[in-house]
């Protein structure tokens, strides 16, 4: 296992073969993210799309939490509303990644926490796990994705009861609203989620990156748009050496080697 720095110590970041892991560590907080967190996760995340050696993510948090969100005892270091807003936000960050990620959550993912969650590709929970919008009862709403990912996520309803009450919500309610792909025992989590990555890393990374764009395309685009724009992507991977490696190795009847090229 080699090291991959964030450059704090609220954040640990290793890089296992071509798995790179992100765990929030300030468990005492509910690995609660500070400025100082938020934007070492913008450098993180800037840094492994530039790095060939990263093909999957792995995000989870440390102790009996994934994410408790933003400090909300910080929030009022910005000195105005517009600071606010502009801030470097950590679910931008992920939301910027090209690698595919896979959210481990081990515990408790609130507000910015489940804005987190919402933002990765693939969640596994822990049994532990608990998943809500709080925001609504300190008098405001999410601002990074919160509603726009719910509702994509669990469906308006479900996204309404959430967003409107506060209210938690269970890990096995979650995998029945689709929330979470599957429910773990805590033990198995992170092997789970390694295992997933794994598997996604081990495939050719161009293609990789770009399911993840046609994904969000797909969820954001008219379908024949969306059509059209797969086959566009479709025309790109096919022209990769790793797609000639893969036919290669499919007629010779042989594991492929991918370089990303």
């Amino acid at each position: 296992m080699s090291d991959y720095d964030s450059g704090i110590d609220l954040i640990e970041a290793d890089l296992d073969g071509f798995v790179l892991t992100i765990r929030l560590n300030r468990p005492d907080k509910l690995n609660a993210v500070t400025q100082e967190m938020s934007a070492a996760l913008v450098d993180l995340i800037t840094r492994a799309n530039d790095d060939p050696a990263v093909r999957a993510i792995v995000y989870t948090g440390s102790g009996r939490a994934f994410s408790a969100g933003s400090d909300i005892r910080t929030l009022d270091q910005y000195a105005t509303p517009w600071e606010f807003r502009n801030r470097r936000d950590y679910c931008d960050a992920l939301r910027a990644a090209r690698k595919p990620i896979v959210a481990a959550i081990n515990g408790y993912a609130l507000g910015g926490g489940l804005e987190t969650a919402l933002t990765c590709d693939i969640r596994i929970a822990a049994t532990t796990a608990t998943f809500a919008a709080p925001e609504i009862k300190l008098g405001w709403i999410g601002g990074g994705g919160m509603s726009a990912l719910l509702t994509a996520s669990i469906g308006a309803g479900n996204a309404a009861l959430m967003l409107m009450t506060g209210d938690p919500i269970d890990a096995q309610r979650a995998l029945r609203w689709g929330l979470v792909s599957e429910v773990v025992e805590p033990d198995a989590l992170l092997g789970r989620a390694h295992e997933i990555a794994a598997v996604i890393a081990a495939r050719p990374p161009i293609a990789a990156e770009t399911a993840k764009a046609n994904l969000r395309a797909a969820q954001n685009l008219p379908q024949d748009q969306a059509i059209a724009y797969e086959r566009e992507l479709q025309g790109i991977t096919f022209a990769t050496e790793d797609a000639a490696e893969g036919r290669a190795a499919f007629a010779e009847k042989r594991v492929p080697v991918f370089r990303g090229r």
